[in-house]
């Protein structure tokens, strides 16, 4: 049997620090305590809901569900053609794994250094970070396919990730839960200095030579500068995607706000800076009661302690709108609403 936990807060489990409780809970440290739990009498007809860091959720009321903590170990290394495979358990540290796999002279990750979350929610979100995505360093991953009921291995094509996105936020969401990811990390390593602010970040001191150590630590100092520390201040990090627009939309912005910060894409897109066109609505820094927006970082919206998940939506849908409202881009909350 499952060792299930009634009633159980969850203010500990994301990093908004919003005070809701689960009907169930239960601590998933091991395939089999998955498998009990979803076979444990008091998971039927209850939504399941997977939790590993909560770094990327807002929480909006108390959950009648069975929620599943994601704290499955495991590091295990192999040799391929040209790279090394490591294979994480879903319950692993993110930042820390990044660590490790460079301490280890495995480089590849050190560009997403300082995500906060686990390995096991990385493929959902399929997250990125100064020129890198997850889908460019993924092998594959083990899951538990709820429709068969037996675990499956999905690799890159199946998973289908795209920006900020994969199969686990649209059709596979109540399907599959992910207890393994095996990352393919090049070998040999070639750095990835493409965007700009890490590019400046490095050239400070121009007798180094760009490791992938130094690398990790100017990615962490860029992001300790931009970001609130969860543990200080409630936050999920980046709060909206950076809209992507075609070209004439990007041009037309361009003669209008000359200042407008955007990133060419391979297909002839182009991203635009969110935080930019937020900071432009002039909401960085504001507070409403609770909730606000990170006086750093138009990009991040922050709890102060006492609030809501709705609260927060409400201020997010305000920030939208007004970006829509003054440049004609939508933009779109980054965490799952539960």
């Amino acid at each position: 049997m499952a060792d299930f936990h009634e009633f159980y807060p969850l203010r500990r489990h994301n990093t908004f620090g919003f005070d809701v409780r689960a009907r169930f809970a239960v601590h998933v440290r091991s395939e089999s305590d998955l498998q009990a739990a979803l076979a444990d009498p008091r998971a039927q007809n209850l939504p399941l809901v997977v939790l590993g860091g909560g770094s990327n959720v807002v929480l909006t009321q108390d959950l009648d569900a069975l929620v599943l903590l994601m704290e499955i170990p495991g590091y295990a290394v192999a040799a391929a053609n040209e790279a090394f495979l490591v294979t994480a358990g879903a319950g692993e540290n993110w930042h820390a794994l990044v660590c490790r796999t460079i301490a280890d002279g495995m480089p590849g990750l050190e560009n997403l250094a300082l995500i906060p979350g686990t390995a096991g929610a990385a493929p959902i979100q399929n997250i990125g970070a100064y020129g890198v995505e997850l889908r460019e360093r993924f092998d594959s991953l083990r899951a538990f396919d709820r429709y068969s009921g037996g675990f499956v291995h999905l690799s890159l094509e199946q998973c289908r990730f795209a920006y900020r996105d994969s199969l686990f936020k649209r059709e596979g969401r109540d399907r599959y839960i992910i207890t393994a990811v095996t990352l393919r990390l090049p070998s040999p390593w070639q750095p990835v200095l493409g965007y700009a602010e890490l590019a400046r970040e490095l050239a400070q001191d121009t007798t180094a030579t760009p490791t992938a150590d130094r690398i990790r630590d100017a990615v962490i100092a860029i992001r300790s500068r931009k970001l609130p520390d969860p543990a200080q201040v409630g936050n999920a990090g980046s709060f909206f995607k950076n809209p992507v627009v075609d070209a004439g939309q990007r041009d037309a912005l361009l003669a209008r706000y000359p200042n407008l910060v955007s990133h060419a894409q391979s297909d002839g897109s182009y991203k635009l800076a969110a935080g930019w066109l937020i900071d432009q609505c002039g909401f960085k820094g504001v507070s409403d009661g609770p909730v606000g927006v990170y006086g750093k970082q138009a990009l991040v919206l922050v709890h102060h302690g006492g609030g809501t998940g709705q609260e927060l939506l409400a201020l997010a849908r305000r920030i939208a709108d007004a970006v829509q409202a003054r440049f004609g881009v939508r933009i779109e909350p980054e965490p799952v609403v539960l």
